[in-house]
């Protein structure tokens, strides 16, 4: 009969196993807790997969033997699904099996125990075999154990009436935290295959955002690992991450520029000052050409003017031609461009074509980089559009902060960033490394269509002079460069380009 004190003692194993998250941890309390109840030496956790019963956790406490208990995989054959093994029958008929003494049993196939037994001088003699199931009935694996103990000589004895109650119950309660467990990891799973998928689409909409995606998500990881190797053994701990604040700025990192899926790619692809708008201005000065010779034809004016227009023309779209992708205009080219931008021809009937429109005039007014004001203000929405989709998605609390740390990458420190202009006290660890590591592929990236990549040692002095400037923080920089320095730009490059385990390959 069941004293008060094994009650409790079952009741508080039942408790634990119920709250445990950890699932390796919940299948090594589950068997551990099944040997201490029951007395018994050995024990034996299988996992039912594909139709057949997986080794998960062997443990014989007088052979010190324990495999399995830190999620290792056990090196032995899955066990089939067929009545002549006990564990199979167990499961197969969700029925729990007592067997007093295996060498006196003739209704399973023992000879696997006793193979074991003539190998090791072990000698198996009592066994209880349960099935792990939920209320439903549901398989979620098979407990064996083995050798029963008595609790005053030792002497291994049959498991005995209360045994089998207490641990069908206890492998009841397990059934259903081991499939909760299952279950919330397959949620997590879904929602990282979203993630990945998202992220992918964002990044192969154009080519010029290539990999971008990919390469900040795995910087981020390499950073925050190098600040939890830093900070692990510090009392305060303002920069490490445990696992669940990783994961949920890898995933911020993934999806910090979804809101791209709705720039339009005339936008995001432009290369140019004028992008795909050369050709029309060089279709307008042919034109222009063309008028001027017919201006000459009807007498409207002498073949010196003719020659003048047409010298005018050429030296004006040379012009254009040249500063289109020159990376920053000078106070004389943007002066030449306006004087371009202000001349006009009259048609016979009183009509004016421009030299060039007010789009192609600002485009070619841009002191640095391809877009314009507006054009700037559309990639800039990208943000608040992140935000805009990703409240479509119902994060829960583990991924609670997805959102805020997704939407803050363009924060600087100085309140100079975008969308919400947020400063430094409103900026946590997690803002602060995405904004470092976004620019940072911004600066390296080679598939960016307005600049050329810039060499790492080069990348990083702009990064600490921005660092100087009070916008991003400087400690994340020169994580940022430890952490790198621990791989070889080829190292980088193969991380970058890996896609066998999506976007959270560094989790």
């Amino acid at each position: 009969m069941l004293v008060y004190s094994q009650l409790r003692s079952i009741l508080n194993s039942g408790i634990a196993l119920t709250t445990e998250k950890d699932r390796n941890k919940l299948y090594e309390m589950l068997i551990s807790t099944a040997m201490s109840i029951t007395n018994c030496d050995a024990g034996t956790l299988y996992l039912y997969k594909d139709n057949s019963l997986s080794f998960k956790i062997m443990k014989t406490l007088s052979q010190n033997v324990s495999r399995g208990e830190n999620g290792e995989e056990i090196d032995l054959p899955p066990v089939p699904l067929k009545e002549e093994n006990v564990c199979a029958y167990a499961a197969i008929h969700r029925k729990l099996v007592n067997v007093p003494d295996v060498y006196h049993s003739t209704m399973f196939d023992f000879s696997g125990p006793k193979k074991y037994d003539s190998i090791t001088g072990y000698h198996t003699g009592s066994m209880l075999v349960i099935p792990l199931m939920d209320a439903e009935g549901t398989l979620v694996g098979v407990l064996q154990l083995i050798n029963a103990q008595d609790r005053e000589t030792g002497k291994v004895v049959a498991f005995d009436a209360e045994d089998e109650f207490v641990i069908r119950s206890l492998g009841s309660m397990a059934a259903v935290t081991i499939l909760n467990a299952i279950y919330i990891e397959q949620i997590r799973n879904q929602l990282h295959s979203f993630v990945n998928a998202f992220a992918t689409a964002v990044d192969e909409r154009t080519p010029y955002n290539g990999e971008h995606t990919r390469k900040v998500t795995i910087y981020t990881g390499l950073l925050v690992d190098y600040l939890n190797d830093s900070y692990k053994d510090c009392i305060q701990k303002d920069f490490y991450f445990e696992k669940r604040d990783r994961v949920q700025l890898l995933m911020a990192a993934a999806l910090h520029d979804v809101g791209k899926m709705v720039v339009p790619l005339s936008v995001m692809n432009k290369d140019s000052r004028l992008g795909d708008r050369l050709e029309d201005v060089r279709n307008r000065f042919e034109l222009l050409a063309a008028y001027y010779d017919l201006d000459y034809f009807k007498g409207t004016i002498s073949e010196e003017e003719r020659q003048e227009k047409h010298r005018n023309l050429k030296d004006s779209l040379d012009f254009i031609q040249k500063i289109n992708r020159v990376g920053v205009l000078s106070d004389e080219e943007l002066a030449r461009s306006a004087e371009i931008a202000g001349q006009t021809y009259r048609k016979p009937d009183g009509s004016v074509i421009r030299f060039l429109t007010d789009y192609e005039a600002d485009c070619l007014s841009i002191r640095t980089g391809t877009l314009t004001d507006e054009e700037r203000k559309i990639i800039e929405s990208h943000v608040d559009m992140t935000k805009q989709i990703l409240e479509k998605v119902q994060f829960n609390k583990e991924y609670g902060d997805v959102i805020r740390l997704a939407v803050s990458h363009h924060e600087r420190l100085d309140g100079s960033g975008y969308p919400n202009h947020l400063k430094a006290d409103q900026l946590d660890a997690g803002a602060r490394i995405l904004a470092v590591t976004d620019v940072y592929d911004a600066l390296t990236s080679s598939d960016r269509p307005y600049k050329t990549p810039i060499p790492r040692p080069k990348a990083f002095a702009i990064l600490k002079d921005m660092a100087k400037a009070g916008k991003l923080d400087e400690r994340m920089v020169n994580g940022l460069e430890a952490a790198l320095s621990r791989f070889t730009d080829e190292e980088i490059k193969a991380m970058t380009q890996d896609r066998s385990q999506g976007f959270f390959r560094t989790v």
